[in-house]
């Protein structure tokens, strides 16, 4: 009997979020052209064994060391078979009757298959709670210096005023899908940023290989944002503030770059230690200074908080 050929790869990463990843798997679609890699990165339980038990059908990679959120991914492009690769967020879903979600990965594999130029796309993400606003609908471009850009259609309620296709500067890491061909030649995450901005760099790198990254409404994806690391911590304010220094190193050229540097050392990192000082908050403003020290000296690891 012939094998059938995977044309999907659905890619996600755990990090002590099982009930989240679990959440996630059973709202997957399941079929004979599709797989779902779990990677788990270095979990402080045994998460891995618990998956692998609870969902046969799922492909579990173990990392004995959390590679952060480029180096999981990398990790499961490694040992995905399709020729499309959905990388999803654990903390993501997808609603739907089963055909429904099929429905979805063919829409977003047609929308690669439109253009030989396009090499990745993404759908409409809405948040998972509440009345379910709007969080993605494509990304409006870095300005130059202060490297600040906005998610268009932020917040607002879905009316449909979103659901027209275009292209996109960048991608959102919760949910985008590329062409195994596009990954090939672009390269895989960059795995310096560990957590946050990784996805804008990667982004980066696929227009300089010649691809397009779209925006399609046709389907939605819904996440619940944010659930491992909050939505202020100083975990995500340290990597926020190292990672939009090293964007700046590794995409601008002299002299945007010098200047992009020391706007986000002199008035965005002053801004914020003041601020979290002001606030009481000296963890806050310990991360911001730990997040610039980094940089400057070059550190790209993992760092923990308490």
């Amino acid at each position: 009997m012939a094998l059938v050929e995977i044309n999907y790869s659905i890619i996600t990463i755990n990090y002590n979020g099982l009930s989240d990843t679990c959440a996630l798997i059973d709202s997957l679609p399941m079929g004979d052209d599709m797989e779902t890699i779990v990677v788990d990165n270095a979990s402080h339980a045994d998460e891995a064994t618990l998956i692998e038990q609870r969902y046969p059908h799922v492909q579990l990679v173990r990392s004995d060391k959390n590679l952060g959120f480029a180096g999981g991914n990398n990790l499961g492009i490694r040992a995905a078979h399709g020729k499309y690769l959905f990388f999803l967020n654990n903390d993501t879903v997808m609603e739907g009757t089963d055909e429904e979600k099929r429905h979805v990965l063919r829409q977003l594999a047609a929308r690669l298959e439109s253009s030989a130029s396009i090499g990745m796309v993404c759908p409409k993400i809405r948040f998972f709670h509440g009345n379910r606003p709007i969080q993605y609908a494509g990304f409006t471009p870095l300005t130059s210096i202060t490297l600040r850009n906005r998610s268009i259609g932020y917040g607002e309620t879905d009316h449909g005023q979103y659901d027209t296709p275009h292209p996109t500067p960048y991608a959102h890491g919760a949910a985008m899908m590329a062409k195994r061909e596009a990954v090939e030649k672009a390269g895989p995450m960059p795995e310096c940023y560990f957590l946050y901005y990784e996805e804008i760099d990667w982004s980066m790198m696929l227009l300089r290989a010649g691809y397009e990254i779209w925006y399609d409404p046709a389907c939605t994806i819904f996440h619940k944002e944010s659930q491992t690391t909050g939505q202020a911590s100083p975990l995500k304010q340290y990597y926020n503030t190292r990672n939009r220094l090293l964007l700046a190193k590794r995409n601008k050229h002299f002299p945007t770059k010098q200047l992009s540097e020391l706007y986000q050392i002199t008035i965005v990192g002053l801004r914020d230690v003041l601020r979290h000082l002001l606030h009481r908050q000296p963890a806050m403003a310990k991360a911001t200074l730990s997040g610039i020290a980094d940089f400057l000296k070059g550190k790209q690891r993992e760092r923990r908080f308490n």
